[in-house]
């Protein structure tokens, strides 16, 4: 694991991006330890042989209609097929806990408010493993991208998979009385705001996801099959925690 200093930093945007992503304010963090790489395969599967975890979706390319998982089951790729709740699981036998949405953002954006873990500039195959086709294309060891590290020296916190965190999705986390300290709203808030959305027809507002009807969970990072500007650091996507996704993975975090 790596440390994140303590600190101030920009979260969010201003303009662009989705609704959700706005607006930019400052969240100060205390320090916290982040894994160096998404959870691999391997080290998944040490969970699972002590009993501790469920196996991950072994057919979850396949229903994804993403391709053969046999492609995705290398000892250092990112593991995926596994839920929100997976991921807590491993991370408490681990004596760690998923980080919290600002916690990862901050991990990418240091103090100067960059748009990707390396810097502004757009990515690169170099930096990241993004932009294969669904259905074809397949995640990558991780680690094997020093151009894209975070300035924490972190892999992969853009492309490859998205991480789960540990935040119930609010998609007005960014105005709420908690905003400064990177805290969402309670679930009983975040279902008041979503029927309001729903109620106005403000589809769009959480990005190209229908607008959720339960408290569901975020994932960041982007993916191995998005494109680039799907990496930016302020890119929020949210699902049901119980969802077992192809390109969804995860890393650790833990308190000094």
């Amino acid at each position: 694991m790596l440390l994140v200093p303590a600190g101030s930093f920009t979260m969010g945007r201003d303009a662009g991006g989705e609704a959700d992503e706005h607006p930019a304010h400052l969240v100060t963090l205390g320090a916290f330890y982040l894994d160096k790489t998404p959870v691999t395969n391997a080290k998944y599967l040490e969970c699972v042989a002590a009993r501790k975890c469920r196996r991950y979706d072994a057919a979850v390319a396949r229903r994804n209609d993403a391709g053969d998982d046999a492609h995705f089951r290398g000892p250092n790729q990112p593991v995926d097929g596994v839920s929100w709740g997976d991921a807590k699981t491993y991370c408490a036998w681990r004596d760690k806990r998923l980080p919290r949405e600002a916690e990862y953002e901050r991990a990418i954006r240091d103090d100067d408010g960059r748009m990707y873990p390396w810097g502004d500039a757009a990515p690169t195959p170099d930096r990241a493993v993004f932009g294969k086709r669904f259905g074809s294309g397949t995640t990558e060891d991780v680690g094997t991208h020093p151009n894209g590290r975070g300035p924490y020296g972190h892999d992969d916190l853009a492309g490859n998979v998205w991480e789960w965190v540990e935040d119930e999705y609010d998609p007005v986390a960014y105005t709420r009385a908690g905003a400064s300290r990177g805290e969402p709203g309670t679930c009983a808030e975040i279902l008041a705001t979503l029927t309001k959305l729903r109620d106005k027809g403000e589809q769009g507002f959480t990005g190209s996801n229908p607008i959720p009807t339960t408290c569901e969970h975020v994932l960041r990072g982007g993916a191995y099959n998005y494109g680039p500007f799907g990496l930016r650091a302020t890119n929020r996507v949210h699902h049901p925690g119980g969802f077992r996704l192809v390109m969804s993975g995860f890393r650790c975090a833990k308190d000094p």
